[in-house]
């Protein structure tokens, strides 16, 4: 390993604004069977449908809306 690298020639991570943090978060179990399931039949992992359902929402800024009976 050397002493010191040069970083002259470094450009910024085109990544950086997507960086995912980690949480715990407690989802009802058939929530999840249903995102599993999408995930079966997509294959596409069931907690990056989750994050991108939850992204697209936080993009187009959509409202839950709540009516109890």
């Amino acid at each position: 390993m050397l002493d010191e690298y040069d970083f002259s020639n470094a450009r910024p991570n085109p990544y950086a604004k997507k960086l995912k943090k980690q949480i715990t978060i407690n989802i009802d179990a058939d929530t999840v069977d249903f995102f599993k399931a999408q995930a079966a039949s997509s294959g596409i992992p069931y907690q990056t449908l989750i994050n991108l359902y939850l992204a697209d929402c936080a993009e187009n800024d959509r409202h839950l809306t709540l009516k109890w009976a």
